[in-house]
């Protein structure tokens, strides 16, 4: 009989996948103490400032100089989803919208037909360090949707529903379904334009978080889907026959089931699952196209007007001391409801 399991591969920083995902980048810092400005309570002689992608002392400072995260940089023709289990994202773009969100939000941003945006990962702690979980993953627009207006969602980890279950060894599985549908349960509807707002693509996005001993079973779907699953915490898992260690990606037969164990520790993983777009990629930087016209168009149009230009005082704007808010371009703020 065959696997359900096609390969297994390491993983890095940044995730490889496939159609219609671009890849997934994985973050994981043990930032220091804060420092009052919201930057990190350490000397930063040493590090590459601006290209600090070095995990020295258990953190980085990415492209940031006074606070770790992604200043102000445009993005085109697809969309980000950004899903913070620990630790807080602060947004800023170019129509003047905003938000700082994590210990549990997800972020949905349609670039669209361009937009610029500013990832910053404020240090709100003076007393303790702070930790940051973060899965950032590409997803991929179709070419009839690529110049779409931008605009992002929030789910906010209040509304994102989370299926609970005990296997027959008394033992606790839980699904988060950020994206698509689990035993009956849906996530929250995606932005409009984007390719997992059609039941047709069947875009899935799960975290899974299964009890040391626990057994689950990755049910069947659809033949022909790209379908991944990241062990990105734990120990071993048990899969198809095969003893799979931590950090290690599987790709998979979408159309069978797939049984795994954990063993040793707890296990953490991410599905990533949909249709392939199936349309050719231009991809250069911070852009995603068809054609390597439209990626040039992309870079001229970008130089003329910065998309919009940049609002705000600060290239690294972040938040001060407030919590967690989404304020959009159309001047409309709102806040997570507190169970």
């Amino acid at each position: 009989m065959s696997s359900p399991i096609l390969d297994v591969r390491p993983l890095d920083f940044q995730w490889q996948t496939s159609d219609p995902f671009l890849f997934c980048a994985f973050h994981r810092d043990k930032f220091p103490r804060g420092n009052g400005e919201l930057g990190p309570d350490a000397s930063l002689a040493g590090r590459n400032i601006g290209q600090d992608f070095e995990l020295r002392d258990g953190w980085r400072m990415y492209h940031g100089d006074r606070i770790p995260g992604f200043p102000g940089h445009p993005h085109r023709g697809f969309e980000t989803i950004t899903i913070v289990p620990h630790g807080l994202v602060d947004h800023a773009d170019s129509l003047g919208a905003a938000g700082r969100y994590g210990d549990g939000d997800v972020q949905w941003m349609t670039a669209g037909k361009g937009l610029q945006h500013s990832e910053m990962f404020p240090l709100l702690d003076k007393d303790n360090d702070n930790s940051l979980l973060l899965f950032q993953i590409w997803l991929n627009l179709p070419s009839s949707s690529k110049m779409v207006e931008p605009n992002f969602t929030m789910f906010w980890k209040e509304e994102i529903p989370v299926v609970k279950n005990v296997d027959d060894q008394g033992k606790h599985i839980s699904v988060e379904v950020i994206a698509g549908e689990y035993e009956g349960t849906t996530s929250p509807s995606p932005p409009p334009d984007s390719w997992a707002a059609d039941n047709e693509s069947h875009v899935a996005i799960w975290l899974v978080e299964m009890e040391e001993g626990a057994t689950w079973t990755l049910p069947a779907h659809t033949t022909g889907l790209s379908r991944m699953l990241y062990f990105y915490e734990g120990e071993t898992i048990e899969a198809a026959g095969q003893s799979i260690q931590v950090s290690h990606g599987l790709q998979l037969k979408s159309g069978e089931a797939l049984a795994l164990k954990a063993k040793g520790k707890s296990a953490s993983l991410l599905l990533l699952q949909g249709k392939p777009i199936a349309e050719p990629v231009a991809h250069h930087g911070p852009f995603v196209m068809n054609t390597r016209e439209e990626l040039q168009q992309a870079f001229t149009d970008y130089q003329r007007d910065q998309f919009g230009g940049w609002p705000w005082e600060r290239n690294d704007q972040v938040h001060g001391e407030r919590g967690r808010f989404a304020r959009y371009a159309d001047g409309k703020e709102e806040e997570p409801t507190q169970e």
